[in-house]
């Protein structure tokens, strides 16, 4: 099973309440994902993600973005609950 990339899609920007503006995450978030080392944790901190993108709106773009990441890395992208 290839390792689940980083949902950061190199955007990088903090507003929206302290979270990300491409891919949703906060700081502690980012820093929680890099010390997942399982790629079960990995898949499953996405599909959360997935998740808290969907409370908070206007992410839309970074599933297509997120979707040619795991392309270009040969991972599969996580499945939606």
């Amino acid at each position: 099973m290839p390792k689940t990339p980083s949902p950061c899609i190199d955007v990088c920007k903090f507003r929206r309440e302290g979270h990300c503006i491409g891919c949703s995450m906060t700081k502690a978030q980012k820093s929680m994902f890099k010390s997942l080392k399982k790629p079960a944790y990995q898949s499953a901190f996405v599909t959360m993600l997935m998740a808290q993108q969907k409370l908070l709106g206007k992410y839309t773009h970074w599933r297509i973005a997120y979707e040619k990441k795991c392309a270009k890395k040969g991972a599969s992208f996580p499945t939606e609950l």
